[in-house]
């Protein structure tokens, strides 16, 4: 059977939840974009329409030359690929949409990817219980504290190397040279977020098509599946226009209110983020990508001093995070028992 019929072949309910994945994927993008561009618009480099649309086109390339090991550990490492159905994958996805939704709304920028973690861990212990959890939920976890301390530990000693370069220049020509430079790191930041977070929904997607015998159609042998092409390429559409039409709030949020920027913190922030998300993709780990850049931000901020960062809105930011996964579980957790109760 060729690919091309073996998509066809999906029942209807399957193709819907493979357009609800790219809608959650397009949630990221819109959640996300504030990590992308918040520091090149608060530094006023790029307008945010010019911001945005640089940042979509990377989210997009980043779909080409780089390993898929992030989309395996969401789609066999989480939760165990033997029990999945499309209603599990649905409350999944009901679970991550309905917090990243309100947490866009509220201006909070989130951890999409824990999102979706969250509504996966939800569903699939509703439906199987607690031992259907994978090694690769702990591997989550500790990048989740990790992630952020590394952006902010790298942010902090790079904005001091950097200071110290510049500390003979005047204001005036630093920010001439960072504000060109702030266009390279924030496209590097943007394809770091499309190696990583794009990857999540290929993931469930793939998560997906283990359970509905698409593989098995094709003759692929247990074991050896890979994501398909159309598969990746939907999803770095959909992230990318996500980002493009941009979750302005979030942007206000990180651009403004954790701390004041200039183009060489941009710069900082946005470098010693992308180096870090860039290796966890290179090592399957989806950390977030949110997390990241917030700690980054942090750390530029703290490198001036601590008084530099608004304490009071990162502490909000926090709360947002660790709250993230608990409730998109317990939302996948109370929508597959519902649900179960009517089947």
């Amino acid at each position: 059977m060729s690919e091309l019929t073996a998509i066809l072949s999906l029942s209807p309910f399957v193709i819907f939840l493979i357009f609800l994945a790219l809608v959650f994927d397009f949630l990221n993008g819109m959640n996300d974009s504030a990590n992308s561009i918040a520091t090149v618009v608060s530094t006023r480099v790029l307008k945010p329409v010019q911001a945005v649309s640089l940042a979509a086109f990377f989210n997009f390339v980043a779909a080409f030359g780089v390993p898929l090991l992030v989309a395996r550990t969401i789609g066999i490492g989480i939760i165990d690929p033997r029990i999945s159905t499309p209603i599990l994958v649905f409350c999944a996805l009901l679970g991550a949409i309905v917090w990243t939704a309100t947490a866009t709304h509220w201006g909070l920028p989130i951890s999409v990817s824990h999102a979706l973690i969250g509504g996966l861990i939800g569903a699939g212990i509703a439906a199987a219980g607690i031992g259907v959890i994978q090694d690769g939920l702990w591997k989550v976890l500790v990048f989740m504290i990790i992630s952020p301390f590394l952006g902010l530990v790298i942010g902090f000693f790079f904005m001091i190397a950097v200071l110290w370069i510049i500390r003979r220049k005047s204001q005036s020509k630093v920010d001439g040279w960072f504000r060109r430079l702030q266009l390279i790191s924030a496209s590097a930041f943007s394809f770091s977020h499309g190696t990583n977070d794009a990857q999540k929904t290929m993931g469930i997607i793939f998560y997906l098509l283990l359970g509905t015998g698409y593989f098995a159609s094709l003759g692929v042998i247990p074991g050896h599946e890979t994501v398909p092409i159309w598969v990746i390429l939907s999803a770095h559409t959909a992230i990318a226009c996500g980002t493009l039409f941009g979750g302005w709030g979030v942007i206000k949020t990180l651009g403004q209110k954790v701390a004041k920027l200039r183009p060489v913190h941009g710069f900082a922030a946005e470098t010693s983020a992308a180096g870090t998300i860039i290796c966890c993709s290179f090592a399957g780990i989806p950390v977030s990508t949110t997390h990241t850049i917030t700690g980054s931000i942090i750390g530029v901020g703290s490198a001036k001093r601590a008084s530099a960062v608004r304490w009071g809105v990162t502490r909000n930011i926090v709360w947002a995070w660790l709250l993230t996964i608990p409730i998109s579980a317990v939302i996948g957790y109370v929508s597959y028992s519902i649900i179960f109760l009517f089947l």
